[in-house]
C-alpha cells in the first residue's frame, strides 16, 4: 500500500470524503434519535413528557406531547429520506429544537423530575444540551450555510 505522499489520488479522495461521511452519519444519527424520541412521546414516556409542558401554554398537555411526538417522527424520517432537501430539513429541525426549549426551561424552573433529571444540576445540563441539538441539526445537514447566507 502506497502512502498518501506517493500521490495516489484514490487514497487522498477517500480521506477527503471523511468529513462528508461524518456529516452523513451524523445526520442519520439525528434522524434516528428524533424518530426514537418521537416514538417515546407516543408510548413509554408520554406522562413524563406531559410534565414538561409549560402550564402557561393554553393547550392540553397530552395533545402537545402527542403532536410533538408525531412532528419529531416526521422530522426524523425527513432527515433519513429527504437528502435533496437536507439543508432545509435541517433548518426546520433546528427551529423545532428552539420551539420546544420552553419545555426544558419549565422543567428546570419548576424542578420537575423526569427522565432521570432529578436535580437542578442535571436539569441545568439538559438545558445546555439544547443548543447542541440546534447546532447538530444545522451542521450535519449543511443548513449552517443557509443560515450564513442570510
Amino acid at each position: 500500500m502506497r502512502s498518501l505522499r506517493s500521490g495516489n489520488h484514490s487514497e487522498k479522495s477517500v480521506l477527503n470524503n471523511i468529513p462528508g461521511a461524518l456529516l452523513v452519519v451524523s445526520q442519520v444519527g439525528l434522524g434516528l434519535f428524533l424518530t426514537s424520541a418521537g416514538y417515546s412521546h407516543l408510548t413509554v414516556n408520554r406522562l413524563e413528557f406531559q410534565a414538561q409542558v409549560p402550564t402557561w401554554l393554553p393547550l392540553d398537555p397530552d395533545f402537545v406531547v402527542l403532536a410533538s411526538g408525531v412532528v419529531e417522527m416526521l422530522l426524523g424520517a425527513a432527515l433519513l429520506m429527504l437528502w435533496r432537501a437536507r439543508a432545509q430539513v435541517g433548518l426546520v429541525v433546528a427551529l423545532f429544537f428552539i420551539a420546544i426549549f420552553p419545555g426544558n426551561i419549565n422543567q428546570f424552573v419548576n424542578g420537575i423530575d423526569a427522565f432521570g433529571l432529578n436535580t437542578d444540576m442535571l436539569r441545568g445540563v439538559r438545558l445546555l444540551f439544547q443548543p447542541v441539538l440546534v447546532l447538530w441539526a444545522l451542521w450535519s445537514t449543511g443548513a449552517m450555510r443557509l443560515v450564513r447566507r442570510r
